[in-house]
C-alpha cells in the first residue's frame, strides 16, 4: 500500500465480532501493518449510531458509512448483513436483527426462525448470507460490494463459535454450522469476507489517497 501515516479507517460498527473480523481481513491484506493503529471502531472514533432505515443492505450499509465519514472527517467502512431464507422470500434480511422484536437478541431470533420453518422440508431449507460492504470518503466517493454465503438451515444451533445466525446455517460443501468454523475458516469463505475483499482494493487506494499530502 505504501506510505500511509495520519491515513486512518473508522469502522462503523460497535459489534465486537463484526470488527474482529474486519479488522482480520485488513491485517491479511497489510501485512505488518499495526491494524490496531490503523482501524478505530464507531466508539474510539465518535461516529454516531445512525436509524437504519434502509429498504436494502446497501443502502443501510451507506447510511452508516456516510454518517461515519462525515462525523469524523475519515475514510469510513460500514457493512450491513443477515439472512436470506429461500421458503420466506428473502426474509428476514435487513431485519434479521431484530427479527424477534428485539435488536440483537441471537437466541430469540434463532428460535423463532427454526420455529417459523419447522414444517419445512431440508430441500427446501436453502438459505444465504448476504453482506453489503460500503467505503465513503471524507471528499465523497462511493462505492459499495455485495458477498454471499449459500447454505442450508439446521433444524437446531449447533456450534458455539461466531455470532447471530451462524449455528443454524451450514455452508454448502461443508458439514458443519458457520458456528463450528474457526475464525479463520469464516473468514475464508463468509459474506463478509467476500464482501470486503472485494471493497480493499478501493479502501486501500482511498487510504494511500488520504496519506498525500496537500
Amino acid at each position: 500500500m505504501g506510505e500511509h501515516d495520519g491515513a486512518r479507517v473508522v469502522l462503523a460498527t460497535r459489534n465486537a465480532g463484526k470488527l474482529a473480523e474486519l479488522r482480520d481481513l485488513l491485517a491479511e491484506a497489510l501485512p505488518g501493518a499495526d491494524v490496531e493503529r490503523l482501524v478505530l471502531d464507531a466508539t474510539t472514533a465518535g461516529a454516531p449510531d445512525v436509524v437504519e432505515d434502509g429498504t436494502s443492505f446497501a443502502a443501510n450499509a451507506l447510511l452508516k458509512a456516510r454518517a461515519a465519514a462525515a462525523a469524523t472527517g475519515l475514510v469510513a467502512v460500514a457493512d450491513d448483513s443477515g439472512l436470506a431464507v429461500d421458503v420466506l422470500g428473502g426474509a428476514p434480511g435487513i431485519f434479521s436483527a431484530r427479527w424477534s422484536g428485539r435488536h440483537g437478541d441471537d437466541a430469540a431470533n434463532l428460535r423463532l426462525l427454526l420455529d417459523q420453518l419447522s414444517d419445512v422440508p431440508d430441500a427446501h431449507r436453502g438459505a444465504q448470507f448476504v453482506c453489503a460492504a460500503a467505503l465513503v470518503t471524507p471528499d465523497g466517493r462511493e462505492h459499495v460490494e455485495t458477498g454471499t454465503l449459500p447454505g442450508a438451515l439446521l433444524r437446531e444451533p449447533v456450534g458455539d463459535g461466531g455470532f447471530g445466525y451462524d449455528p443454524v446455517l451450514r455452508p454448502d460443501g461443508l458439514d458443519r454450522s458457520c458456528a463450528e468454523l474457526t475464525r479463520e475458516e469464516k473468514n475464508a469463505i463468509s459474506h463478509r469476507g467476500r464482501a470486503m475483499r472485494a471493497l480493499l482494493p478501493h479502501l486501500l487506494a482511498a487510504l494511500d489517497h488520504a496519506a498525500v499530502p496537500d
